[in-house]
């Protein structure tokens, strides 16, 4: 068993957000002791699926309806597992993006870093946009895409 304490350093998360989880019914089954929360490793890995649906995008009033099909039983699974399905996609096509932001980023960086080792911006531009070396043509085809 954990206290609200252990678990907040486990998740870099603050206790009132463990509060907050606790109030909206995140954790169903969790015991107390004398009035004070106990995480045990139930409430543990329902924090980990929280903390992984929140950062993919679900709201809070989704996540709860996740934690009721999860009490609810088998009947449920299909419904899981087409939220699942969802979030993925999602995640999925935020990562392609973030993917060709992040080769904007690395493209800029090396144009820029030439142009301060030339001087000047003249061998870009005439290497723009097709005769840039493989690596680059990469990094600038994809972040143009």
């Amino acid at each position: 068993m954990y206290t609200i304490g252990q678990v907040s350093e486990m998740f870099n998360l603050p206790i009132s957000t463990l509060r907050y989880y606790d109030k909206e019914g995140l954790f169903p089954s969790m015991q107390r002791q004398s009035g004070i929360r106990q995480f045990g490793e139930t409430e543990v890995e329902a924090l980990r699926v929280i903390e992984c649906l929140k950062t993919s995008g679900l709201e809070i009033k989704d996540i709860k309806k996740f934690m009721e099909w999860c009490v609810e039983g088998p009947a449920t699974y299909a419904q899981r597992k087409e939220l699942f399905e969802t979030r993925k996609t999602a995640v999925e096509a935020e990562m392609i993006q973030l993917q060709k932001t992040l080769d904007m980023l690395r493209f800029k960086c090396w144009y820029y870093e030439t142009a301060i080792q030339d001087g000047n911006e003249d061998r870009l531009n005439d290497l723009m946009p097709n005769d840039l070396p493989a690596d680059i043509q990469k990094l600038y085809n994809n972040a143009h895409s």
